[in-house]
């Protein structure tokens, strides 16, 4: 059972475009069940990219690029979809609040910004990306890289405070893939 023929040369390739589509969305959801498969695989990925970039000794802006991303991917990843901090600002307003004062009180989880799935698909595109970005010398522009790396490095503390203050705060820990622990006992 062959499919027809396309009448135009942008359908035969918006044909295979849309086959090639599937075949890729089929492959992430089979692979959605093996969190700890799926995180080696990246880490693997990220190991040889970082390799690439030692023993090259270039392609420096490319790894500070990549950088750059996986802090904004980790930020949303680790940061909740509704941040009690902010709705306390207007359940003053309001006099409602969305955080439970008491056992009648419905429970709300912590529901993240950026579910572990897309982070780990986000995460993984940009390390192939890079990767393949550090092969081509188009992309090897001269910079003095201590000084991007302490400028990540600022980066990382200075957008970092308020998630670190809120995770010391509720005992949070990001990495629990499969439950959230998000508890405000002390």
């Amino acid at each position: 059972m062959d499919a027809p023929e396309p009448e135009t040369p942008f359908a035969a390739v918006s044909a295979q475009t849309s086959r090639v589509s599937r075949l890729y969305q089929n492959y992430l959801d089979k692979s959605t069940p093996y969190t700890t498969y799926r995180w080696i695989a990246t880490a693997t990925v990220l190991v040889a990219f970082m390799l690439r970039i030692i023993f090259a000794q270039g392609w420096y802006i490319v790894a500070y690029s990549l950088g750059i991303y996986l802090l904004n991917l980790f930020l949303a990843f680790i940061s909740p979809k509704f941040d009690p901090s902010l709705e306390s600002d207007t359940e003053m307003e309001d006099g409602a609040s969305s955080l439970p004062k008491n056992n009648s009180d419905e429970f709300k989880p912590f529901v993240r910004r950026l579910p572990e799935f897309k982070f780990w698909h986000s995460a993984t595109r940009a390390v192939v990306i890079a990767f393949s970005c550090s092969w081509s010398e188009i992309f090897n522009l001269p910079v003095f890289w201590p000084v991007l790396v302490v400028y990540w490095l600022i980066l990382v503390v200075l957008t970092m405070r308020r998630q670190i203050q809120s995770m010391i705060k509720y005992r949070y820990v990001p990495w629990d893939f499969g439950k959230a622990k998000y508890s405000n006992k002390k």
